[in-house]
């Protein structure tokens, strides 16, 4: 029996930075852009609160380019301080590298498993294959998933994986962002 899982974001993750004013570790991108023309040339950034003291750092999006390399649509989303063009930054690798930050998933995302809040006991009980999607770039542990989708402890998961009941081509130790597939034998 095949069951498809997704872990789906429910609000913006954390921004892991250091606050100047107050040594707080955490901002909350706050959705609003900053864009400075000078002549032909912009900067765009993405404002973030500290959830602190909440004051204000700049994360860079645009640095010094012409005008007419940066997308019309694009400049669009960034005067409309649109908050789907906040969630693709804050994903995107080269943003979090030019700006030396790191993203904290802690209670921002869920596992959609398709109905019922984790699966039947009766239904562990027989061979299942599950396919799990992720909607964004989510670092989570595979056991905390699969322990949350079957209603299981984490010990248990473990357990299995020592046995040889669960088994994935994807390593199950540490964190994973992309799609995977398992096999729990019961």
């Amino acid at each position: 029996m095949l069951k498809n899982w997704v872990v789906v974001p429910t609000c913006l993750p954390l921004v892991l930075r250091r606050c100047h004013a107050c040594a707080s570790g955490h901002f909350r991108a706050s959705g609003k852009f900053r864009v400075n023309a000078n002549h032909k040339l912009i900067d765009a950034w993405l404002l973030a609160l500290c959830t602190a003291c909440g004051e204000t750092t700049k994360l860079t999006v645009l640095e010094r380019m012409n005008v007419r390399s940066v997308r019309p649509e694009l400049l669009d989303r960034l005067h409309d301080n649109d908050p789907g063009l906040t969630a693709e930054l804050l994903q995107d690798p080269a943003v979090r590298r030019r700006n030396r930050i790191a993203l904290d998933w802690d209670n921002a995302w869920r596992l959609d498993i398709g109905g019922t809040d984790h699966l039947d006991r009766e239904l562990i009980r027989e061979v299942i294959d599950v396919s799990v999607r992720f909607a964004a770039r989510i670092p989570v542990r595979p056991v905390r998933l699969i322990a949350e989708g079957c209603g299981l402890s984490r010990a248990e998961v473990e357990r299995l994986v020592t046995e040889g009941k669960l088994v994935s081509a994807a390593r199950l130790s540490g964190k994973l962002s992309g799609d995977f597939t398992f096999m729990l034998k019961r």
